[in-house]
Parts: structure tokens; C-alpha cells; sequence
């Protein structure tokens, strides 16, 4: 099969990307990024060179590009990741979520229906559902919660669901949809909760810590993500949405202090900083559909994946510190720059 991947240089698309070529070695994996900001070619270092992997630029809300390029690779599978997807940028930028979010996943639909996409899956957010209280741990997102957006980037997100939706209702497009909750591991973007905190706290920075810390994430481990979305495209039934969390509810000072413990950083490093507008108290997944449908279930508790992930920062010092210096932005001249 073929298989286009569109924001395979961000973080959760990166690493689905490494699954897949890994995998799947007689399936050619297309990954199709914008490079934005948080668009980063050299996460895709270590698969540059398979035979079943290459790489386009282009954005994926420009109609005559993304129809040609659909005519031209004639896709069996698209797995659509690319989104603006930092809530603080949506808020000071919201027409540019509206653009890559809503149009862009559009334009995705209608090439997959012109030129006979196989599966058409859209990854979502939990972010879609809105928040729930801090005081009813007993309340969970199911597939059927209704929408109740809370930010410019979650509304743009929840606007691409309903059009996935739509077109398989209006057109029989064959989709499917996945919501996750708050993903974490290697190649996450430095401005996230997880690495921003791991690279200061090592630096012996301040740690800006929303509120009181006291807002609540289900936290998912992205190899958990990857194979669930895997399962989705292949098994998944056309036309549904499927949950994938993690079972790992956490505070933001909860998570803010394991990483301090593990790097052996002092706590006096928090600084708790004013609240961000609108800002969501608690996520929390059911995944029980995804589980019993197609036997799915999370392999790493938060206590292991953390641990893991602040070995890779470690590990990989260069690659987030590229990052932080803006180094990263020039690596598609350097690889691509006279092939184009």
C-alpha cells in the first residue's frame, strides 16, 4: 500500500512516521509537511534513507497542489496529522488554525474522494470535548460527549471532525477519527509541557508552571498512539470515532515534580505563572470502544514512559538544543536545497 502521512515532521506524526517504515517495509510511506515552526526534518533522520520512505513539502490547504500530488502517487491511505496545534498560538493567531485545521483538512477529503483514498483517518484531540471538573474523577470522555470547545485551536480542530464526519455521510468517504489525549516522548517540540520542562530544568531555569498547577491531563506514551491509530486504519469501522487514552491522569505540578525527582533538580525551580485565558481544568479518556473493538491497549504506564522520555532528551541533547537555537530550520536547505 501506499500511504501518505500529512505533518510527518511534527512530533506524534514523526514517530508514527518511524513506526510505519519500521513495520511495514513493503508499504511506502509518503510524509507530507509544510515545515512550519514546529516541523522538524531532523526527526526523520534515521528512515532517510529506507526505500520505502520519502519526503514532499507542501501545505495541505493548497487545492491545485495537494490534487496533483494525489493524482500523481495515487494514495491507498491517508493519515492526516497536520495542525496547528499549540492552544497559546491559537489564541494570538487564530486564522491561521482556521486555515491548516479546517480548510486544509477539506481539501484533504475532497482529493481522497476524486481520487479513491482506501481510508481517509482524521487525528483529532481530546481537546474537542471541552474540560471536565476537577471535583468528578468519576467522569470520563466517550465517543458520544458532546463537542464543547474551549480555544480558537480546539474549535478549528472539533470544525475538521464534523467535515471528516460529513463527507463519509454525504459522500460514503471511508473514515475514521481518532481523539487522544495529551501525548508525550521522543521528538516532542520543546515549547510542550514535557520538554519545555526537561530542557530548563537541566539548564537550571525557572519552570513557569501555570495557575496552581493544579489542571489535570491523561497522559498517553506516542508508541501507544501510533499502534492504536495502526489498528484504526486497518480494523477500525468506517465512519467511527475512536477514543485513545492513556489511563495516566496527572496535575501539570504532579508531572512538574516527577520530571524535577528523576533529573534530581530542586522544586524551588517552579514559578508559578497567571493562567492561561480559557484554560481547560481536566482531560480525561475512555478508550474502552478502541479496546474492545480491536483488542488495543496502552503498554506504558506515565511512571515508565517518563522515565524513558527524559533518557531520549538526554540521549538527544542535540536535537532538541537545534530546537532552541533555530539550527533545525536550515536542514531542509541543507538536505533538499538542490534537489529542488
Amino acid at each position: 500500500m501506499k500511504i501518505l502521512v500529512t505533518g510527518g515532521a511534527g512530533f506524534i506524526g514523526g514517530n508514527f512516521v518511524h513506526y510505519m517504515v519500521e513495520k511495514y517495509p513493503e508499504d511506502e510511506i509518503v510524509n507530507l509537511d509544510l515545515l512550519t515552526y514546529a516541523g522538524n526534518l531532523e526527526t526523520l533522520k534515521p528512515v532517510e534513507g529506507r526505500s520505502n520512505y520519502h519526503f514532499v513539502r507542501g501545505d495541505i490547504s493548497d487545492r491545485p497542489f495537494i490534487m496533483e500530488l494525489f493524482e500523481k502517487e495515487g494514495f491507498d491511505i491517508v493519515v492526516n496529522f497536520a495542525a496547528e496545534s499549540h492552544v497559546d498560538r491559537s489564541i494570538e493567531e487564530p486564522e491561521a488554525f482556521v486555515k491548516t485545521n479546517v480548510l486544509g483538512t477539506q481539501v484533504l477529503l475532497d482529493a481522497s474522494r476524486k481520487y479513491g483514498v482506501k481510508r481517509y483517518h482524521q487525528v483529532s484531540t481530546d481537546e474537542v470535548y471541552g474540560d471536565l471538573p476537577l471535583d468528578r474523577p468519576d467522569l470520563f470522555f466517550t465517543e458520544e460527549t458532546p463537542l464543547h470547545t474551549s480555544s480558537p485551536y480546539s474549535s478549528s480542530k472539533a470544525s475538521a471532525d464534523l467535515f471528516v464526519l460529513a463527507y463519509y455521510r454525504t459522500y460514503g468517504l471511508p473514515v475514521t477519527i481518532s481523539r487522544c489525549s495529551n501525548n508525550y516522548g521522543p521528538y516532542h517540540f520543546p515549547e510542550k509541557l514535557i520538554p519545555l520542562i526537561i530542557s530548563r530544568a537541566l539548564a537550571d531555569e525557572e519552570l513557569p508552571v501555570y495557575g496552581k498547577g493544579e489542571n489535570i491531563r491523561d497522559w498517553l506514551y506516542v508508541s501507544d498512539h501510533c499502534e492504536a491509530i495502526d489498528l484504526i486504519i486497518r480494523k477500525g469501522r468506517v465512519g467511527e470515532v475512536y477514543n485513545v487514552g492513556g489511563h495516566n491522569e496527572r496535575t501539570n505540578l504532579q508531572v512538574v515534580k516527577t520530571i524535577l525527582a528523576i533529573l534530581e533538580k530542586p522544586e524551588s525551580l517552579i514559578r508559578f505563572v497567571a493562567d492561561r485565558p480559557g484554560h481547560d481544568r481536566r482531560y480525561a479518556i475512555n478508550p474502552e470502544k478502541l479496546e474492545r473493538e480491536l483488542g488495543w491497549k496502552p503498554k506504558y504506564t506515565f511512571e515508565l514512559g517518563i522515565r524513558q522520555t527524559i533518557r531520549w532528551y538526554l540521549e538527544h541533547k542535540e536535537w532538541w538544543q537545534h530546537i532552541l537555537s533555530g539550527e533545525y530550520e536550515q536542514y531542509f536547505e541543507k538536505m533538499y536545497g538542490n534537489r529542488m
